[in-house]
């Protein structure tokens, strides 16, 4: 982040990760320059927002584009008129978020996903927050020896429990999560990933989706598992996005978790979000 940004305003949500871009129209062309200035914003801050965004579905797509593939979403529900957009909603007399728990989409692919770009539709009064937290900072702050210790390691990670037939899934989520059928993915990724893009070492478990440390049984690899999930989540390590209405946000899954508060009971929330097709990830 030496080099200072020529074509955009780059504002740090916090000192761990995250930034508020100005000076940009998504739904314009824009040129060369400006997109790479957004990219390397991406690749410094993680999650990357920008705030007064009128953006039609149309123009929503052709922007994640320029990212990469898209990644069809298995279990959201599609927008109609665009079922490459999944629909990220809650209905003012719905319980249950989506996403409320800590977690990095997409981890149960044996290619995750690069990243998500969340578009805010109809957001609420107060409340629905999301969280993020720094999974480079997360690496950074383990003493060397667990470093050392983690480096050598994989983990299974595993859709079924989350989107399977058997998830005991509550009934308001009907409609807005489906096909059980398709959650047969599992993956192994190494604990300790070497980010495909900035090179930097970053932890790879989470909460949601990861099941157990390969070689290990369920039972040996708790312990070890909820200290990370607990380092992980410390409050420094953390930023939180303030949604308005034609905001959008970008984060890498990769190198973050997110969740999504949910604290907005009697309201409702309507996000439109599309994933970007990855890479494979290699351990250190």
């Amino acid at each position: 982040m030496d080099t200072p940004y020529r074509t955009i305003s780059v504002k740090p949500l916090s000192g761990a990760l995250g930034a508020e871009i100005e000076g940009v129209d998504i739904a314009s062309d824009l040129d060369d320059e400006q997109f790479a200035e957004i990219h390397r914003a991406f690749a410094d801050y993680s999650v990357i927002l920008f705030r007064n965004q009128s953006l039609t579905q149309e123009q929503h797509i052709a922007f994640a584009r320029r990212w990469g593939d898209i990644n069809v979403n298995r279990f959201f529900t599609g927008v109609a008129e665009n079922p490459i957009i999944a629909e990220v909603r809650k209905e003012p007399d719905q319980e249950t978020n989506i996403g409320r728990n800590w977690h990095t989409d997409h981890s149960y692919d044996t290619i995750p996903a690069l990243g998500s770009i969340l578009y805010a539709r109809e957001v609420p009064e107060f409340g629905g927050d999301t969280m993020f937290s720094s999974m480079y900072r997360a690496y950074e702050t383990l003493s060397p020896g667990m470093r050392k210790t983690l480096e050598s390691l994989n983990a299974l990670h595993s859709s079924r429990h989350v989107f399977g037939v058997m998830n005991g899934r509550k009934p308001d989520q009907s409609g807005r999560i489906g096909n059980p059928e398709l959650a047969t993915q599992d993956a192994i990724h190494p604990i300790i990933i070497e980010h495909p893009i900035s090179g930097r070492k970053a932890l790879y478990v989470n909460s949601t989706f990861t099941v157990q440390i390969e070689g290990w049984t369920k039972e040996e690899s708790q312990p070890l598992l909820q200290y990370l999930y607990r380092h992980a989540s410390q409050p420094d390590f953390t930023c939180r996005i303030r949604w308005e209405k034609n905001a959008l946000a970008i984060w890498d899954n990769r190198a973050t978790w997110h969740c999504a508060l949910n604290d907005y009971q009697g309201q409702r929330r309507l996000m439109h979000r599309i994933t970007i097709e990855g890479v494979p990830l290699k351990g250190v």
